[in-house]
């Protein structure tokens, strides 16, 4: 076929099928970097980067990130009521009392009232994993800090966790505890679902 014997309407719906095929191309990239960057927003850049380094493509990834939103978003997660609030603040003012005369035990102790504090708002407290992945979701800032504390805490339960470590670990858990107990406290004792 010459192109030359190719007429004026056909060669306009060549072009329109060009167009058309190009601007849903450009369409298609520019949904993918939105998707890409509010992903990136909602879980931080570490846990994003975090999640693309543990395997898969970046679409496969994309969707687990929005799948573990979507799981969180079921949990009916809610603020802690008064005396909850109270009661968490007292137990860690003992548990950081404790790291002086013992780090190790403090550690794990900072570890447990942190699943303590995520069951009380709602979170499951499944395996290590799925509990950073879905505090990922509301406290994306933390997820590193806390993630590197537990890895802190099971180097301790080996005896192979330095001072200075668990130190850092009670740093990393009160930055989370810090956010998990400041969201605004419900008066009474009715939480809201």
């Amino acid at each position: 076929m010459d192109l030359s014997d190719l007429s004026d309407v056909q060669w306009t719906i060549i072009l329109v099928g060009v167009a058309l095929v190009i601007a849903v191309c450009v369409t298609v990239v520019v949904l993918q970097k939105r998707r890409t960057a509010r992903l990136r927003a909602q879980f931080g850049a570490s846990e994003y980067d975090r999640a693309l380094r543990e395997g898969g493509g970046r679409r496969s990834v994309e969707a687990k990130l929005e799948e573990r939103a979507d799981r969180v978003e079921a949990f009916h997660v809610h603020p802690l009521a008064a005396e909850d609030h109270d009661r968490f603040i007292a137990a860690w003012d003992r548990v950081q009392a404790h790291f002086v005369d013992g780090p190790a035990s403090a550690v794990a102790e900072a570890d447990q009232l942190l699943r303590d504090v995520m069951t009380v708002r709602g979170y499951p407290v499944t395996d290590f994993e799925q509990r950073a992945a879905d505090i990922s979701v509301d406290h994306p800032q933390v997820t590193v800090n806390y993630r590197s504390a537990h890895g802190i805490a099971l180097r301790q339960m080996k005896g192979q966790a330095t001072t200075e470590e668990l130190r850092q670990a009670m740093i990393h858990y009160r930055t989370l505890f810090e956010e998990l107990v400041a969201e605004p406290v419900l008066l009474g004792s009715k939480r809201s679902h």
